[in-house]
């Protein structure tokens, strides 16, 4: 197996190599299937076990738990934590001793805390969500679930705004001036990625994008940037009419982090419409 030397410091894949032993040790056959046999001495799993499942060399595994400068990706820390039973928690704290982006859509965002969880309902009626650089919607209110499409219905792994901009035609019909929007939308998208072109999640995201719509293929060979800012926007919901909003981007960390996006009313029709679309929402519950 190829190795390369990581950009980890010592510290770092030592509590690494610790942290590993400590969950393997933890976890007994039986919870991943296997057959415990009469002479087995380990506590918990074997180092080979854990490749097994893994999918990884036991070597390469062994030289992890020693410690040695060795990169590990983040699709190998994946598979790691699935095969070490880890749980949200333990999961990030794994990607983050090993210097790696956790590439799973649906992995809880630290910055969404039950405090502003609470904050988006309180803007209700007006539509306000959580979003990261990649355009993936991790918190929203109930105006927001139904501003576009009835989120709630759509898949964890398919809340993002650039899959619904480009394949969910509930979305694409609430949105009007679909074409200038969706390629702004994609000129700010492509200056997010600059920072994270070799991270799998943009990676992957960028490879769906690219194989499901025409249109985002289209756009994204014009190789356009644009900068964040807020602009006023024109939907059309399927419920209450049009809705005029003013969008506004709240940063929650460094420029390139989260964000909380919200649409204020633009004008007092508007303003109406919002209150009626959340009592639909509230009557839906």
């Amino acid at each position: 197996m190829t190795t390369m030397a990581s950009d980890l410091p010592d510290v770092r894949r030592h509590e690494l190599a610790d942290f590993l032993r400590s969950r393997r040790e933890r976890i007994t056959p039986e919870q991943v299937g296997l057959v415990r046999g009469r002479r087995r001495r380990t506590p918990g799993l074997r180092r080979e076990e854990v490749a097994q499942l893994s999918a990884v060399g036991v070597t390469w595994y062994t030289w992890l738990e020693q410690a040695r400068d060795i990169k590990v990706s983040a699709q190998v820390l994946d598979a790691l934590a699935r095969a070490l039973l880890l749980d949200r928690s333990e999961r990030g704290h794994l990607f983050s001793l090993g210097g790696a982006v956790d590439p799973s859509p649906g992995a809880d965002c630290p910055s969404v805390t039950p405090g502003l969880r609470a904050m988006l309902e309180q803007l209700d009626p007006i539509p306000a969500c959580v979003q990261n650089s990649r355009y993936d919607i991790l918190a929203h209110n109930r105006t927001y679930g139904r501003l576009l499409c009835d989120l709630d219905t759509v898949a964890p792994e398919d809340r993002n705004c650039m899959i619904l901009a480009y394949t969910n035609e509930q979305w694409r019909s609430s949105v009007v001036d679909l074409p200038e929007v969706n390629r702004l939308m994609a000129a700010k998208f492509r200056r997010a990625m600059a920072d994270h072109l070799a991270e799998p999640a943009w990676k992957a995201l960028l490879r769906r994008l690219e194989e499901s719509s025409e249109e985002f293929r289209e756009i994204w060979a014009r190789h356009e940037v644009v900068g964040a800012g807020g602009r006023t926007k024109v939907f059309r919901n399927a419920h209450v009419g049009l809705l005029r909003v003013e969008h506004t981007d709240l940063w929650l960390g460094p420029s390139s982090g989260p964000r909380m996006v919200t649409y204020a009313p633009a004008d007092e029709e508007t303003r109406q419409r919002l209150h009626r679309l959340l009592d639909l929402a509230l009557a839906g519950d």
